[in-house]
C-alpha cells in the first residue's frame, strides 16, 4: 500500500469511502493534468505539478474538508478562509451528499489561475 493509500486506510468509514469517492472524481475530471501527492502528510492534488487543493480534518470543525489554493480568488459563500492567505477551505458534512459538482467547478475555477 503506497502512502497516499495508507492515508485513507487510517479514515474510519463511512468518510474513507467517501473521500475516496471524492478523490476519483478529482482526479478522474482532468486526467492529464492532475496528480497527486502526499505533502504535509496530507493528499495533494496538483494541476500541471502545482499546487490545486488538498484534504484534511478540521479539529475545529470536527469535519472533513477541502482547501483550495488560490482560495483568496474565490468568491463564494460556502468557503471560509480563516486567516488563511492563499487558501480557502470547503467544509464536507458526511451525513449529506457532497457537493460534487461545486467541488469540480471550484477546481476548474482554481486551475485558471494556475500559471
Amino acid at each position: 500500500m503506497n502512502p497516499i493509500q495508507e492515508y485513507f486506510f487510517r479514515i474510519d468509514e463511512p468518510e474513507r469511502s467517501t473521500l475516496l469517492f471524492l478523490r476519483k472524481k478529482i482526479l478522474e475530471s482532468d486526467p492529464e493534468n492532475i496528480t497527486e501527492t502526499l505533502s504535509f502528510g496530507l493528499p495533494f492534488f496538483k494541476f500541471k505539478k502545482k499546487m490545486l487543493c488538498y484534504l484534511y480534518y478540521s479539529k475545529k470543525y470536527q469535519k472533513h474538508y477541502i482547501s483550495f489554493y488560490h482560495g483568496d480568488r474565490l468568491d463564494y459563500p460556502e468557503l471560509i478562509s480563516e486567516g488563511r492567505k492563499k487558501f480557502k477551505i470547503l467544509l464536507m458534512d458526511m451525513e449529506e451528499d457532497l457537493p460534487v459538482e461545486l467541488i469540480l467547478g471550484l477546481i476548474k475555477e482554481v486551475k485558471k489561475h494556475i500559471k
